[in-house]
């Protein structure tokens, strides 16, 4: 195999993982945005600032909880990173 085959491989594995991440993303956004619609959030008229207040608070929550249960014998057992507690808010909205 050449190198220029072996670049053009990393290319395209490289522009899978991204649409791979957009797609998380998104699909990330779209099950916040159901649970914020389900609250009642979404018809609500709260500044941004507001907002983001109340789900760093919601965060907060359960990551206090999530220390909790890791200092438990089998807390992490049989959990992949991709199903842990908070994973979809790991991950970066950049693009």
């Amino acid at each position: 195999m050449s190198t220029k085959t072996s670049i053009s491989e990393l290319d395209a594995q490289i522009e899978k993982l991204k649409e791979r991440r957009r797609l998380l993303i998104v699909k990330s956004a779209e099950r916040f945005a159901r649970a914020a619609t389900k609250a009642g959030l979404a018809e609500m008229e709260l500044p941004d600032e507001e907002l983001d207040r109340i789900v760093a608070e919601i965060a907060a929550r359960f990551r206090k909880e999530e220390r909790k249960t890791a200092s438990g014998p089998s807390s992490q057992a049989g959990r992949s990173a991709d199903s842990a507690p908070g994973a979809p808010a790991a991950v970066s909205h950049d693009g």
